[in-house]
């Protein structure tokens, strides 16, 4: 009788760069002879893979650990392994309150993981291996990938900025830049096998070239993607203000493929506050590259990363973040309130925010933000746009009898089934009909549809025989590519 395949799980917290190693640490096992458990299974492995930069992070871990331990003494061959940011952070700390865990990981070394876990059942004890530097790039790694029609490309890691916010840098390390000739071809190979949208990926994407010594090798790159037969949306996440030049700006606007959306984290509107968070760009040189973004593509919707409560942040620092928020018209942001990271020079700076004083501030900027964005929305009522189908993204599509998709410039878009039926990675054009401050909607029949290679490529997906079941351990698991709020200003 043949012996079963042992299976496993990836539970991922944090930034889209952990996202896409997941998908490395998913694509290393099956290599080795795992298989992904069904979502209603109970794998024989789980892998932790870990963000520093969330709030309560290390509670979130230690809290999965604790649920996961009487399932590791009922069955003595389960493996459990951590890796990621906290894992490169907090090193042996991990094993002491976690005995039962078998293997940890960091950011440098996680095509590591399959001989880690040989080893730590070889020889019965937990093995941990913290890499100081980047051995090998992640790309070149084999990766399961979590969509058939849209796919994340990694084209640095590493970030050179010092935010005194941010931990990012001492863990990922420094900027390494991917060749381009490497990147093109890992775009044009996703293609091939049925990918219509791309998202280029760095800890600060458009700083890409510095290690290159070419500073207009991130707009060569987008222009490049635009020559890919088949690419039909390019988008890039996160660019940091400092180095987000006119060339960049141009190659969007001039680039049929790369996407009217930007995402650029602007953290807080006060120079004062920018300058202690070690930002070095200012409030006029944010709302200028804003300007000309709009100049260039007046339609491009543009969201951003703020952060409310910094130290030493006064009611006039708080105004002047207001006013950025006015004055950019941001199609959505995504907002958190200051808390201390061990390890960063802000979680040692005097002048700490109370906790009443931030939860006020931050609910005035909500309420801002959400009029904004509701505005904005309201412009695209009347407007007939192509919705690349989703996976996943509409939590009521079942109950309304609706699908869900993303239109050019990112919005979520919820519309009416067609009759004829669509799958994920499908483009179907709509009209909207009506907006929301986090959606729009579109509630008459569907103008066209338009059946795609993404869309015969999840057919296929979906064809393949499910490998694993068993019970369900009610852990989260990794998702497709969507748009996820970066961690606190650690990316970007």
């Amino acid at each position: 009788m043949e012996e079963s395949l042992r299976t496993y799980k990836v539970v991922t917290y944090g930034c889209q760069m952990n996202v896409h190693d997941s998908e490395r640490l998913s694509g290393l096992l099956e290599e080795a002879g795992y298989a992904k458990a069904a979502d209603d299974g109970e794998p024989d492995l789980v892998v932790f893979n870990t963000c520093a930069v969330r709030e309560n992070a290390d509670n979130k871990l230690y809290g999965n650990l604790g649920r996961l331990a009487p399932a590791k003494q009922a069955n003595r061959g389960m493996q459990i392994a951590v890796g990621g940011c906290l894992a490169q952070k907090d090193r042996e700390t991990i094993v002491r309150k976690a005995p039962w865990v078998d293997v940890v990981f960091g950011t440098h070394n996680i095509g590591h993981l399959p001989a880690l876990l040989e080893r730590a059942a070889i020889e019965r004890t937990a093995q941990v291996e913290i890499l100081d530097s980047l051995e090998t790039f992640p790309s070149t790694l084999p990766t399961r990938r979590e969509s058939a029609y849209a796919a994340w490309v990694a084209i640095s890691v590493g970030c050179n900025n010092t935010c005194t916010f941010c931990i990012v840098p001492a863990l990922r390390g420094k900027e390494e830049d991917r060749r381009p000739g490497d990147i093109l071809a890992e775009v044009e190979a996703l293609v091939a096998e049925g990918v219509v949208e791309v998202t280029l990926l760095g800890q600060n994407v458009n700083a890409y070239g510095s290690d290159l010594g070419d500073r207009q090798a991130f707009s060569k790159l987008l222009r490049a993607c635009g020559e890919i037969d088949g690419l039909e949306r390019v988008r890039f996440t996160s660019p940091h203000p400092k180095d987000f030049t006119d060339d960049v700006i141009a190659a969007m606007a001039e680039t049929p493929n790369v996407m009217h959306q930007l995402h650029m984290p602007l953290q807080s509107g006060s120079d004062t506050v920018l300058r202690a968070m070690r930002r070095s760009y200012r409030q006029e040189r944010f709302l200028g590259i804003i300007e000309k973004v709009r100049a260039a593509m007046p339609d491009a919707a543009i969201s951003t990363d703020i952060i409310v409560g910094f130290p030493g942040e006064t009611d006039e620092d708080f105004e002047q973040t207001l006013h950025v928020v006015r004055e950019a018209r941001f199609a959505n942001a995504f907002t958190f309130q200051y808390s201390k990271r061990p390890g960063t020079p802000a979680a040692e700076m005097e002048n700490q925010i109370p906790k009443a004083v931030v939860q006020e501030r931050y609910d005035r900027l909500i309420a801002l933000q959400e009029e904004i964005s509701w505005e904005e929305n309201k412009k695209q009522v009347g407007r007939k746009l192509e919705i690349l189908v989703a996976e996943g993204e509409g939590k009521k599509d079942d109950r309304t009898d609706r699908l869900s998709g993303r239109a050019p410039d990112n919005r979520l878009v919820h519309f009416t089934r067609p009759e004829g039926g669509v799958r994920p990675g499908d483009v179907v054009t709509v009209e909207i009909t009506y907006a929301a401050p986090h959606h729009l909607l579109a509630e008459g029949p569907a103008l066209g549809v338009r059946r795609t290679r993404a869309g015969d490529a999840w057919e296929k997906r979906q064809a393949a025989p499910a490998k694993a079941a068993g019970v369900m351990l009610g852990l989260p698991s990794i998702g497709v590519p969507a748009p996820l709020p970066a961690a606190p200003g650690g990316c970007g």
